[in-house]
């Protein structure tokens, strides 16, 4: 029996177990993950029932060919079976309540396997994996080694990179939280003001849990292009007009002018730029490959944070707690550069570069939270299998170090020596390099679907050659 494994149980790797055992693939799957995140992972294992998701309901099915799957199911609780199924919907569910959807269809797969497949879930940290033609070897941190004829990478998110700073040793403070995902976060305040560097969505959720915590202090936020998300405006909405416009290998520089010139054309009926950018989303994947490295680089540079704030977005009621809390005055935004961070008998004093009239100013708080985002570039992580597979030249990363070089059509991915592993094997966020997009449900269950699909016919043709 053919033996896969499986480096991260969150979305990804959860279902791409789950599509391996409904298509009865007679394999042995074990799946590596921290038994308390396991079938949820970061994204929906949040330690707030009021960190909501930032997609609708109807859009958030973890099957490609069900797109109804979780409103259906949402339908079907207690606390819904009574609500109006055009109003759920186009809601924003709990990120929590999806964490029990994943755990369901999971439990639910197990129930109804037919026996073909063996399935074990290991709470071990994996350290290390090594290649050759004819198997994988996985080890953990236990010390303990495992052998797989197939192994897919989907390792999620990982924490935060420090920032740069003046004094990095401020980083071994307990006044400091690396991982923004962790209740310990916005847990035990005192009434010093809380910093938060960093002004995505990691953002929002952690000012909406210092609220519910409480917390009487102020709330500072910084980053470099301050506080730009926004509220979900438009839902339901679709422009099409771009669209039509569009040609395959047009330049960045073309694109740009394509969504300026409808942007416009929006605006002038009142509407604003999201319809417009959504547009693009057939096609960005795709767009995106076909980029050089020099127009990849210029996006990352000049247009990113634009992107972010048009595509990234939260619920309007989340929006406007933001808005209110700003307007009290208890949540203070900055747009800036940190220069430096030291610790006294005062507080932590915080050295930055406002970046709207170049001057140097200072802050003092009580506690600083990393919201900053993901690291993708895996040799600044402080240690993990990621950094030692790049270290050891088993897998590269692209040239922005986004994520893992990878054949887009197999999932395969390209060795430093140029050639794809037949057995090694990644989908999620580490295709943000080759993809740009590739963190949304929309994406990550297609990626999990067509993975399985391959896994499950090599199983059965090898098997078949076995037999013959």
């Amino acid at each position: 029996m053919k033996k896969i494994g499986i480096i991260g149980g969150g979305f990804t790797g959860t279902m791409t177990a789950v599509h391996l055992i409904e298509k009865s693939a007679a394999c042995d799957i074990t799946i590596f993950n921290d038994a308390s995140t396991f079938t949820r992972g970061t994204a929906y294992n949040p330690y707030s029932d009021k960190h909501l998701l930032n997609v609708i309901t109807s859009k958030m099915s973890a099957y490609p060919g069900n797109s109804d799957h979780f409103l259906d199911w949402v339908m079907e609780r207690p606390d819904f079976k009574n609500k109006d199924r055009k109003l759920i919907a186009n809601a924003f569910m709990p990120r929590a309540l999806y964490g029990k959807y994943l755990t369901e269809i999971w439990d639910n797969a197990l129930s109804n396997n037919d026996g073909k497949c063996i399935v074990n879930v290991v709470n071990e940290q994996v350290t290390d994996i090594d290649v050759n033609e004819s198997f994988i070897t996985v080890t953990m941190d236990n010390g303990e080694s495992m052998l797989f004829d197939y192994c897919v990478i989907a390792s999620g998110n990982n924490v935060p990179r420090n920032p740069r700073i003046k004094s990095p040793e401020f980083y071994n403070s307990p006044n400091y939280f690396q991982n923004p995902w962790k209740e310990e976060s916005v847990l035990n305040l005192t009434e010093k003001p809380v910093l938060i560097v960093g002004n995505g969505l990691t953002m929002v959720d952690t000012v909406v849990s210092l609220v519910e915590q409480d917390f009487k202090g102020a709330i500072y936020s910084i980053s470099p292009n301050g506080f730009n998300i926004l509220p979900h405006r438009h839902i339901g909405m679709k422009y099409s007009k771009l669209a039509e416009e569009i040609k395959e290998g047009m330049t960045l520089l073309e694109l740009v002018s394509l969504a300026n010139k409808h942007i416009k054309i929006a605006r002038e009926y009142g509407f604003t730029a999201e319809p417009v950018i959504d547009s693009f989303r057939p096609y960005t994947q795709k767009i995106w490959h076909n980029f050089s490295d020099k127009e990849k680089s210029t996006f990352m540079s000049r247009l990113r944070h634009l992107w972010g704030t048009a595509r990234h977005r939260i619920p309007l009621h989340s929006y406007e707690k933001l808005q209110k809390l700003e307007a009290e005055g208890k949540l203070h935004i900055h747009s800036g550069n940190l220069i430096d961070i030291s610790e006294n008998s005062n507080g932590i004093e915080v050295e930055y570069r406002d970046r709207n009239d170049g001057v140097i100013k200072t802050m003092v708080v009580g506690r600083i939270i990393n919201c900053t985002g993901p690291e993708s570039d895996f040799s600044k992580l402080e240690s993990g299998f990621l950094k030692n597979c790049v270290e050891n030249n088993i897998l590269k990363q692209d040239a922005l170090k986004l994520g893992i070089v990878t054949d887009i059509e197999s999932y395969g991915i390209i060795g430093p020596d140029g050639k794809v592993y037949h057995n090694l094997f990644t989908i999620g966020g580490n295709l943000r390099g080759e993809l740009w997009e590739s963190t949304a449900v929309h994406d990550l269950r297609e990626q999990a679907e067509k993975l399985s699909q391959s896994l499950a016919s090599k199983v059965l043709s090898e098997s078949a050659e076995l037999i013959s």
